[in-house]
């Protein structure tokens, strides 16, 4: 049996080697009073902002037994959280004087229809004052515990 790692350090799974464990983290950090559609939205939106910063991050693509080819996903594991307001406006300030990369979704982003009003919402709050729904975050392991501390597993 072959192996093959891809460019995130991740062992190909059929080859039988444990993957090792990646030098960095994906979190994704959820305001606690989401409905349940907007919090699959969200993940979603802040996930695909990750995967646009570190395209190192995406794996091979998959193929079934019948040859049909799929997608490549991430190559390592998204933790979700959930956090009160306060919690995440703590967090992305931990997250920026850290140097970690952030994506936001704010509440405004839930009433526009396309990318570029996404962008204008944001663009007209001061980051301080973001109403925010939820945040990703991806740097080094030690860097995303600290900027997540006091945030729950997405139950």
């Amino acid at each position: 049996m072959s192996t093959q790692t891809t460019a995130t350090g991740i062992v190909d799974a059929a080859a039988g080697d444990a993957p090792p464990r990646p030098a960095t983290k994906t979190a994704v950090l959820l305001r606690d009073d989401l409905a349940p559609w907007q919090r699959l939205n969200v993940t979603a939106f802040l996930a695909s902002g990750v995967t646009a910063r570190h395209p190192d991050l995406v794996g091979l693509p998959y193929a079934d037994a019948d040859g049909q080819a799929y997608l490549p996903l991430l190559g390592q594991p998204v933790l979700v959280f959930e956090a009160t307001g306060a919690l995440l406006a703590t967090a992305r300030e931990r997250a920026l004087t850290r140097g970690v990369d952030v994506a936001v979704f704010t509440a405004d982003m839930f009433a526009t229809g396309h990318d570029a009003a996404n962008r204008a919402v944001v663009a007209r709050v001061a980051g301080a004052d973001l109403d925010l729904v939820g945040l990703a975050v991806h740097g080094a392991r030690g860097a995303v515990d600290k900027v997540v501390k006091g945030a729950r597993l997405h139950p």
